[in-house]
């Protein structure tokens, strides 16, 4: 069965979807682990770079979404999201983090960080779409 153009054409955005992923999702560790070099902790300590790097990454996505996301192709958007942002920011590095500080019997601070973390990133992602955002309220 011979290919109709608009698979050809959807295999194709795919691919270069998964390309930008995987483009992206190499880009993103090195970030996380220079975030990790510059406010080093024990496994036991809190894990401020853990919320930072969540944090920040909870803005970016939030204005790149509202800023860039109708402008930019969707390989664009899969490599910066998923790929970079996704791979800059990990709910495993604060589950880690959490079970670590609970099980060194720091339940209070484990806590404390998952209240941290829940709350600065909604926050972050909120603020991130409102600056986003203003631009597009600005010209209308």
């Amino acid at each position: 069965m011979p290919s109709t153009p608009h698979l050809v054409v959807d295999r194709r955005r795919a691919t270069l979807e998964i390309v930008a992923v995987v483009i992206g999702g190499a880009v993103g560790p090195g970030l996380r682990l220079a975030a990790d070099a510059a406010v080093p902790h024990s496994p036991t300590q809190f894990a401020a770079s853990t919320l930072l790097v969540n944090t920040v990454g909870a803005f970016l996505l939030g204005l790149l979404v509202a800023a860039l996301w109708p402008r930019v192709p969707a390989w664009a958007r899969a490599g910066l999201g998923a790929g970079v942002l996704g791979s800059f920011t990990t709910f495993s590095a604060l589950a880690v983090s959490v079970v670590a500080l609970a099980e060194a019997g720091d339940v209070l601070v484990a806590v404390i960080t998952i209240i941290a973390s829940l709350a600065l990133g909604l926050l972050a992602a909120w603020a991130g779409l409102a600056l986003g955002g203003a631009r597009d309220r600005a010209t209308e």
